[in-house]
This record gives C-alpha cells, sequence and structure tokens, in this order.
C-alpha cells in the first residue's frame, strides 16, 4: 500500500458556485517522471475507492509498469482522504458538503498535475467505474493534453437505469433512522449500511456469477457468506456515509455534456476528444452494459470497443478475477503501443 500524499488545493469552487475553503487532494504517485515528462499517468479512484485499491493493475511487467511510466492515482473529492463530508470544517462539513460534478473532480486533479509536476501531455489516463466517468472527462476537458484515454466498467454520462439503481442505494442508507439527515454523531446507521450492501449485492456482478457460485473462488462457502462476508463487510469498513452520497451525487449526475461550452450536448463533447480512446464495458456488467459504451464510442473519432468477456459483470474491472485483468491488461499494453491521438 503506498503511502498518499496532499496537495492544497486552497480556495476550490466548485461548478455549481460553492468554495471549498483550503481544500485538498491525497494522492499517491507510482515510479518516477522522466526529464522530458511525458511518461505520466493519471489513474482516478472509483466510488468509495482509495489509491490503494488501483493497485492491483500497477506492476512490475505490466502495462503501467512503475519502471517506465510515473502513475498519479488521484483519490476523488469525497472519498474520505481528498477533501469530504467526513474531513470538512463546519459550514461545508458531513450534509452540509456541497455537490462536486465529475467536471471538478478533473478540474481539482488538472491543478495537481501541471502545479505540483508541471506536466504538460499525459502518456494515459484510465480507470474503473467512476474512474472510468473521470477518464471521459479528462478527455474532454483537456482534449489537448490527453494523448490516450482507456475507461473501463464505466461511461461518459450515466443512464437513466443507472440513475435507477442509485436511488436504490440511497434510499436505502437514508432510511435507518440513524442516519439523522446526515447530522448522525459515533453512531453510525449501520442497518442502513447494511441495507445499502443488499442492494449493491444484486448489481455488482452478474447473474451467472452468482448461478456458477463464482464467490467461491473469492473464499466465500455460501451464498449467505458472501452477502454478508464481502458486501456487508465492503461496506462496514470505515466508509463514512456522508462520503458515500457525495460520491453518489457525483456518479449520479455524471454527464461529460455538462462541461462548460457544450451546454448538455453529450455527443459534442465526445467528438471533441482527441485521444486515441479504447473503451472496455464488461459482457455483463448491469450498471454500465456494452451497448451504452458502443453507443459513446461512436461519437469519439479514434475509438475502439473492446468488451470484457466473462461474467463477472461490473467487478471484471476491480482486480477480483485474474482473467479479466489479463484482458485488461493486456488492452493497455496494446493501447501504450500505438500512436497516441496528440501525437
Amino acid at each position: 500500500m503506498a503511502h498518499h500524499q496532499i496537495f492544497d488545493l486552497g480556495d476550490f469552487t466548485t461548478q455549481h458556485g460553492a468554495t471549498l475553503r483550503s481544500a485538498f487532494l491525497a494522492y499517491a504517485t507510482y515510479g518516477e517522471l522522466n526529464a522530458d515528462k511525458s511518461n505520466a499517468i493519471v489513474y482516478p479512484t472509483w466510488f468509495s475507492g482509495r489509491h490503494w485499491d488501483n493497485e492491483w493493475l500497477i506492476g512490475e511487467g505490466m502495462a503501467l509498469d512503475p519502471a517506465e511510466y510515473f502513475i498519479i492515482v488521484p483519490n476523488m473529492l469525497g472519498n474520505g482522504l481528498s477533501s469530504s463530508p467526513s474531513n470538512t470544517l463546519k459550514p461545508y462539513d458531513r450534509a452540509r458538503f456541497p455537490a462536486i460534478t465529475v467536471y471538478d473532480q478533473v478540474a481539482a486533479q488538472h491543478r495537481l498535475v501541471t502545479k505540483k509536476f508541471g506536466i504538460e501531455r499525459l502518456a494515459l489516463v484510465t480507470g474503473w467505474s467512476m474512474g472510468a466517468g473521470q477518464t471521459y472527462q479528462w478527455a474532454v476537458s483537456h482534449p489537448e493534453m490527453v494523448e490516450r484515454i482507456a475507461p473501463f466498467c464505466g461511461s461518459a454520462r450515466t443512464s437513466p437505469h443507472n440513475k435507477v439503481f442509485l436511488e436504490g442505494v440511497k434510499a436505502a442508507l437514508t432510511a435507518d433512522t440513524a442516519f439523522a439527515n446526515g447530522w448522525y454523531g459515533e453512531t453510525w446507521p449501520t442497518i442502513g449500511l447494511r441495507a445499502l450492501a443488499r442492494v449493491y449485492a444484486g448489481w455488482g456482478f452478474s447473474q451467472a456469477f452468482y448461478w456458477e457460485k463464482e464467490y467461491e473462488k473469492l473464499g466465500y462457502t455460501s451464498l449467505d457468506d458472501f452477502l454478508i462476508g464481502f458486501w456487508e463487510g465492503f461496506f462496514l469498513d470505515g466508509r463514512d456515509p456522508n462520503n458515500l452520497l457525495a460520491m453518489l451525487w457525483t456518479w449520479q449526475n455524471g454527464d461529460v455534456g455538462r462541461t462548460p461550452g457544450f451546454d448538455g450536448d453529450t455527443e459534442a463533447a465526445l467528438a471533441s476528444i482527441k485521444a486515441t480512446a479504447l473503451i472496455m464495458p464488461a459482457a455483463k456488467d448491469l450498471y454500465f452494459p456494452p451497448e451504452d459504451e458502443a453507443w459513446a464510442a461512436e461519437f469519439i473519432p479514434n475509438a475502439e470497443l473492446r468488451v470484457i468477456p466473462g461474467i463477472w459483470g461490473h467487478f471484471a474491472g476491480h482486480g477480483s478475477n485474474p482473467e479479466d485483468t489479463r484482458f485488461i491488461d493486456t488492452a493497455l499494453t496494446d493501447l501504450l503501443g500505438k500512436p497516441g491521438g496528440l501525437v
């Protein structure tokens, strides 16, 4: 697990007009930046993920090899390490934490990349799930800077069906009376967190995953063991409820068409991307099905759609299944071997 560092954002004004004073971004780096600063990769985190949760795709002999690349993993605003409801002082603490868009996430990361490291070009931006959404946003917000993108198991615009799922997650958590409209104290809404986990359990993996009892490969001995040990354990490991809701809002409102200058036109925003794109949905992802990402790829001038096969659904991009990991790593190797869109 890499130790993280803190980048001071100062007064950070969001897309919706709130200003977080003394905002900060937590990040970790892997490898060394070369002399001409041409080997930088940005690899954002996902919903509730922290930088160490991305490390499964970084390593010697892999596409993201720290011996060759300088890999920056910025933690999302709201994830508990960067500025979040749980660590922000009054008046923007807890339930008053402002709405953060995907555009805001990338704006903060851009400050880190350019001001801290002086990087002007990125060899690659890649990410899973909400990290994929940030990947698309990087290419739209800074088309002159991003050479290649590889979003996997994520989207440029959150679909209506995905929003319905997130409404269920939100309702399960906030229905717990201990939630207290976000002003809970030391007693967290544990019942709500467990309910949230059960909602998630039906979506994170595919129907076939459960039919084939693939959870046994993760060391779980029964369906109930998996629901409690994996899913409830996942959300009861210290992930603050207000942080989860802050990131949920970001996810639910994701749309590169909301980038300033596009007036909500997602297709035009996608068409503005100059990067070479390799888009990797998972075959049985219930959040981000391949047909949604095939639609997005139609508008990106230099895009390839490469579907991750198998039955692990959304969690094909989590690093839990070695076959999926090899597929993603091979695809990244192929992409990095191609000329970037800015070359």
